[in-house]
């Protein structure tokens, strides 16, 4: 979390960065341009009320589809994407190390998927497995609806440890037409009425040369949304009286903790929530997975969270699909970055025993109860009340035994879905626009499933 007085990491980033077509030092380019392929398993359709665009690469099918250069579709319970025969290899000057090292690599280019809700934003996320020695990186193509494409950007370059890279975004990538923010594709100017059409996405494993270990991605997808500016929302009616039962954990008891990691505290909002969510679905780690925590601090898996989110350009723990990335490390865990439309969507998700993890921002004075104001929070919602207010476990509390709060429905369903709000100086600032997490089980029940599938999300 950032308080209210900060500038939030998007307007920091928008005011550092100049716009630019380089996506930075990286590999050489590994898959100049793969064959166009039209994605026909989700055709367009026109939904005139939708403002979200969900597509996702799951199943050997998927897989299988696209352009596959060095690599091959991996068959089994959670069908996958590992290295075959390399296409290649390429050096790789890390920034963040100061370290160069020659790569063995594959591509895989998914089919051309055409966005049913044309988009401003766009937001790539994956789950995957990245043993010692192996590392993948995720960009975007997109085709604008004047007919022209962006550069291939590069959404990430990540692993799940961080000995053989440092997981990252990457800055200065823009066309002048549409700029990366860390872990978002926008429009530059979305009152223009440019939109992203279409988008492909290019998938590159790595490995050390001569080893035959493999990333194996399992999940790959976008979300594309044009959510409509607004200061308010309409109210949605309640409709769940539930409260799952979701381990507490507050951020603020690691204040200070790994300055490297961004020091604790407010800084700690997103691996916090994620790490409630992973061990509400049983998701634990090891004392050998967790012995280079110092003992003296309490809760070393929250500690662990913060490590293994930690994205190194942005030098903090609030990348979205870096957090959804990490949830899916654990065992037979999926999750995904997407965006919903009302409360009534999270009762449908609480109903089936999904809690999901959410970002907002708003003064003190507008959510009762909270004792804080933030240009950015992530908070876990884990139940309503009989009357439809909102039970959130909210990582910015002062214990672990505080976390559980209840807010008023109105207040809360307004500042998480608004896009535009007023900071504490009178300035029209953004608001999310409905974004969360949802993790979920590998093979989710036929509820879960169908849950999920109610509010956008493939299964």
């Amino acid at each position: 979390m950032r308080r209210a007085e900060q500038p939030s990491r998007r307007t920091v980033l928008a005011a550092a960065v100049a716009a630019a077509v380089t996506a930075g030092a990286g590999p050489a380019a590994a898959d100049p341009e793969a064959p166009m392929t039209t994605d026909a398993a989700d055709p367009t359709r026109a939904v005139p009320a939708r403002t979200v665009d969900n597509r996702a690469w799951v199943s050997y099918t998927d897989w299988s589809g696209g352009t596959a250069k060095g690599t091959r579709a991996v068959a089994g319970t959670r069908p996958g994407l590992a290295i075959a025969k390399p296409a290649g290899t390429t050096a790789y000057p890390d920034p963040h190390t100061g370290r160069t090292a020659t790569w063995e690599y594959g591509t895989w280019t998914s089919p051309v998927h055409r966005l049913a809700v044309p988009a401003t934003e766009a937001i790539v996320s994956w789950n995957a497995r990245t043993p010692a020695g192996t590392w993948i990186q995720a960009e975007i193509k997109g085709t604008y609806t004047d007919g022209t494409s962006t550069p291939w950007y590069v959404m990430a370059r990540w692993a799940s440890g961080d000995q053989d890279i440092r997981r990252t975004s990457v800055d200065d990538q823009s066309d002048g037409k549409s700029t990366v923010w860390t872990d978002t594709l926008a429009i530059d100017d979305a009152s223009s009425g440019l939109r992203l059409a279409s988008y492909r996405l290019r998938l590159t494993l790595y490995r050390k040369p001569g080893t035959k270990a493999t990333p194996t991605v399992w999940r790959l997808g976008a979300m594309g949304s044009d959510v409509p500016d607004r200061f308010t929302v309409p109210a949605s009616a309640p409709g769940l009286a539930k409260e799952l039962a979701v381990p507490r954990y507050s951020q603020e008891i690691h204040k200070g903790q790994y300055p490297e990691y961004d020091n604790g505290g407010e800084a700690w909002c997103s691996p916090t929530s994620s790490q409630m969510i992973i061990e509400y679905w049983g998701g634990r780690l090891t004392d050998g997975q967790l012995d280079w925590v110092d003992p003296a601090y309490a809760d070393p898996q929250v500690c662990h969270a913060a490590r293994f989110t930690y994205d190194y350009q942005y030098a903090g723990c609030g990348n979205w699909p870096f957090n959804a990335a990490y949830a899916a490390t654990f065992k037979d865990l999926q999750g995904v970055v997407t965006r919903l439309g009302s409360l009534t969507d999270l009762e449908t998700l609480i109903a089936a025993g999904i809690p999901a993890i959410t970002s907002q921002s708003f003064l003190k004075e507008e959510l009762t109860g909270a004792g804080y104001g933030t240009a950015g929070h992530l908070m876990t919602v884990i139940g309503f009340t009989a009357g439809g207010d909102v039970i959130a476990n909210d990582p910015f509390s002062p214990s672990n035994e505080a976390v559980r709060r209840v807010y008023r429905r109105r207040e809360w369903e307004n500042i998480w879905l608004r896009t535009k709000r007023y900071n504490a100086s009178g300035k029209v600032v953004s608001g999310t626009g409905g974004i969360c997490y949802l993790y979920f089980p590998a093979r989710p029940s036929a509820a879960q499933r169908k849950a999920l599938t109610a509010v956008g999300v493939r299964v």
